[in-house]
């Protein structure tokens, strides 16, 4: 006896409702506002256990080309728009750290602008152009670091992001 077969077809692409919800998740604050709560219960030592390890493995090669070099006893800040959720890093004794407070730089934009800009889909300087992604602060030392992760090889994809 033979079982049914059932054969989904994709279905035909909506371009307006896919270039609408690209911008609204591009321009609009975090619809998730609970996580900047969640993120500032977090203690500093659970993030930098959570974090630590897989960035200084992710970047092992560059760190010991000696690329970070330039970063010894910095700051920077990476930031969701609306001022949360972020992380502050740093680069002591050879290793990326995961920091408590402000940074010397701060890299704001909307989640999927960092995504793009991790999964290399658009140029970096776009990015900043467009003004999809901002550096305020110290920004000779956000754009060494955006001219650094630009330089760096790497490939790789992110989950797709379902903010609505």
């Amino acid at each position: 006896m033979a079982l049914p077969v059932s054969i989904r077809l994709p279905l035909p692409p909506k371009p307006l409702v896919s270039d609408s919800l690209a911008l609204l998740s591009e321009y609009l604050p975090s619809p998730f506002p609970l996580l900047g709560a969640i993120d500032r219960s977090i203690p500093i030592p659970i993030k930098q256990l959570v974090a630590e390890a897989p960035l200084n493995r992710f970047f092992a090669e560059a760190i010991a080309d000696g690329e970070f070099d330039d970063f010894e006893g910095r700051r920077i800040r990476l930031e969701i728009n609306g001022g949360h959720p972020g992380i502050t890093f740093g680069f002591w004794a050879g290793r990326l750290r995961v920091l408590d407070g402000p940074g010397e730089a701060t890299i704001r934009g909307s989640l999927l602008a960092f995504k793009t800009l991790a999964e290399r889909r658009q140029d970096p300087d776009q990015l900043f152009f467009q003004r999809r992604l901002v550096v305020e602060g110290d920004t000779e030392l956000g754009l060494g670091l955006k001219n650094l992760l630009d330089s760096l090889e790497w490939d790789f994809k992110l989950p797709k992001l379902h903010l609505f």
